[in-house]
């Protein structure tokens, strides 16, 4: 899949400035949605090859649950595909909520070394075209308690 040279320069911004700042965007960003169907299935299969694949951690625009006019670029564990999207958790560095979070330790797509979590209560659909970077590799140990955990907390739901 070809890159717009827009895409590149931002990715490259990116790269060099950090990423992962808080702010406001008008709701016409593109990015994550919530998954509102079942239609999803589960896969480990990453590559660091510029094209997000399940089993990464990567950046995207994420939409904040109480307003989805705004949200922030943030990690997102992608952990399968959903259609033609991905299928995504995003990951905080805050431990709130221990029922709905799992422990993936830590990686670069922190800057700060700081252990991370999956928010596993919200499944999200990723655009890949959408997806600013890749940030690394999710241990497949992490990948597959971060899918037993959505399993255990949205196949009732299916």
């Amino acid at each position: 899949m070809a890159r717009s040279a827009l895409q590149q320069v931002l990715d490259l911004v990116g790269k060099l400035f950090g990423s992962g700042r808080s702010g406001t965007k008008p709701s016409t960003r593109a990015g994550a949605t919530d998954v509102r169907d079942s239609d999803y299935r589960f896969e480990y299969a990453p590559e660091l090859d510029g094209d997000p694949d399940p089993g990464e951690v990567v950046w995207t625009w994420v939409p904040y649950e109480d307003d989805p006019r705004q949200g922030k670029d943030r990690p997102v564990a992608i952990i399968g595909r959903h259609g033609r999207n991905l299928l995504g958790v995003a990951l905080t560095s805050k431990d709130k909520h221990p029922q709905y979070q799992v422990p993936v330790g830590t990686g670069p797509w922190d800057r700060q070394g700081r252990p991370s979590f999956a928010k596993v209560d919200r499944l999200l659909d990723i655009d890949p075209a959408t997806v600013r970077r890749e940030g690394a590799i999710l241990s497949r140990a992490h990948h597959d308690d971060v899918v037993a955990a959505v399993r255990r907390l949205h196949e009732r739901r299916r």
